[in-house]
């Protein structure tokens, strides 16, 4: 049975009823790139180019700024986040040059990854080549994957390799294939240098194994052989955790501290609004698909368990973005069935032109600011006016005496701040950046002989408790994000030596 020839209305298969697949049934073989229809490819080439040329438009995010500047140190790990996000910043400004765009093309070709992942997910389900187009046309329309599409953030690869993972447990749950056990370790190690969120998808899958089966599964030794190739990759990793008293619980609970509140009111609006209202409601029919199949039953269980521990945890929306792929995934193989798809595609179409608006930059930067986008999007009110903060930092920098700029060095409140005057401080010809915040903090405080500094965000209050003597210099303007209205403050001659004061101004969000 080819892709082609599958039926598309949702009819029951093999994979479908009560006593669900069994291994050696109505299931899928061969190399999934070369029977996936032409639609789906094209699809994904078509994402990637639409990300690529939208690429320049605004400017860097505050995170992808923070990444580059990591990336210039690598290591095992740091303080708030695994390495692998920041060797993609390195090793793109390495290999395509030190620009915004080189940072975004790993985001795009991601995304053109995402929109395969998840159309071959629609056909590990049994959708044929309407369900699977639909799969590839909703997920390359969907807010979530444009963003990460468009700027490299560390959900960028997660979303790649949670689907991907997904995927190798479909093919484990409906064909009975011990074999993707071991890929499912080696990509699970691979992720664990994202981020360590792995291990919600394993730990709610796993316990909806447990409560709906299939438990023949646990049996097979490769699953044992999988978790082990996982713990080997994902050693060095958690190594640096051990020996740096696991700063990723640490983060965890600072983030509950700060986000956690407002992460929990906006955790049910925002599982609509992630992949589009439209989106939401195939994902609905996709939860009902799995809970019918007894074989993959424990995926449609695994959602709301990994909700229930986001929302106690206080944990991002976003985090259960993974989740919704796959339901979104399950749901294209019911929809591609249904008699109203005529409506179904126009609704699509409209969804899809108000993710662009919402996700890419195609609202000009001048005017973001008093849009609706703004609120909605962090990461496109967060991409404009980067550069205009190490502009600004320069104006209140060549305004001090020569002798005095001479010694001078910044401080920075937060790492957007930090990455924006570390990457333009060739052209402004700014001195040195420090900040307390997060992996930076362990970075260090100023040289000793360190008398005058330019602050950026510090509170004039707190830094005068400080220095001996401090004074304003400017406030931030033209952005439409947190950075609008911080304060620039020049101060002088510390009251306690550096190493003394660096534990004051450590913080962690």
């Amino acid at each position: 049975m080819t892709a082609d020839n599958e039926v598309t209305g949702g009819a029951p298969t093999a994979h479908d009823g009560a006593g669900g697949a069994h291994p050696g049934g109505d299931v899928h073989t061969g190399s999934p790139l070369t029977r996936q229809p032409r639609a789906v490819v094209a699809i994904a080439a078509a994402t990637v180019a639409v990300l690529l040329a939208v690429s320049p438009w605004y400017g860097y995010h505050r995170d992808e700024l923070y990444f580059r500047m990591l990336g210039e140190r690598p290591r095992l790990g740091y303080f708030d986040t695994p390495p692998l996000t920041p060797v993609i910043a390195r090793m793109s400004t390495a290999i395509f040059g030190d620009t915004v765009v080189a940072l975004r093309i790993v985001p795009a070709l991601c995304a053109g990854a995402l929109v395969v992942l998840v159309a071959l997910a629609a056909r590990e389900l049994s959708g044929g080549r309407a369900a699977q187009i639909l799969a590839a046309a909703g997920t390359a329309t969907s807010v979530l994957p444009l963003l990460a599409g468009h700027s490299l953030l560390t959900l960028t690869p997660d979303l790649v390799l949670w689907s991907a993972i997904t995927l190798c447990l479909l093919r484990v749950l409906l064909r009975g294939d011990g074999r993707y056990w071991l890929w499912t370790g080696a990509l699970c190690g691979i992720a664990a240098y994202n981020r360590d969120l792995i291990v919600v998808l394993l730990g709610c899958v796993g316990l909806g194994v447990l409560v709906a089966g299939p438990r023949e599964v646990l049996r097979d030794r490769r699953l044992w052989a999988g978790a082990l190739l996982a713990l080997v990759i994902a050693s060095p990793n958690l190594l640096y955790q051990m020996t740096h008293d696991w700063p990723q619980f640490q983060m965890a609970d600072a983030l509950r501290i700060d986000e956690g509140a407002d992460n929990r009111v906006s955790f049910l609006p925002l599982q609509i609004v992630l992949l589009g209202p439209v989106q939401a409601v195939i994902c609905v029919a996709g939860w009902l698909r799995l809970w019918r199949n007894r074989r993959v039953r424990s995926l449609a269980i695994a959602y709301p368990v990994a909700c229930a521990l986001i929302l106690y945890t206080g944990g991002r929306p976003d985090y259960a973005g993974g989740f919704l792929l796959y339901l979104f995934a399950a749901g294209c193989v019911s929809a591609a069935g249904w008699r109203w798809r005529r409506a179904l595609i126009t609704a699509l179409a409209v969804n899809a032109v108000v993710a662009v608006v919402v996700a890419l930059p195609v609202v000009p930067a001048a005017s973001l600011g008093g849009t609706p986008v703004a609120a909605m999007n962090e990461v496109a009110r967060e991409s404009v006016g980067m550069r205009d903060v190490a502009a600004q930092t320069a104006q209140a920098v060549n305004a001090l005496p020569a002798a005095e700029r001479a010694g001078a060095v910044l401080l920075a409140a937060n790492y957007g701040e930090a990455g924006a005057l570390h990457r333009w401080a060739g052209e402004f010809g700014l001195p040195a950046v420090y900040s307390g915040h997060n992996e930076l903090w362990w970075w260090g405080p100023p040289p000793k002989e360190t008398r005058v500094v330019v602050s950026v965000g510090y509170p004039p209050a707190g830094l005068a408790t400080v220095f001996a003597r401090c004074a304003p210099a400017g406030t931030l303007s033209g952005m439409p994000g947190e950075e609008q209205g911080v304060p620039i403050t020049v101060c002088h001659d510390p009251v306690q030596p550096w190493r003394e004061l660096w534990p004051r101004v450590r913080h962690y969000s």
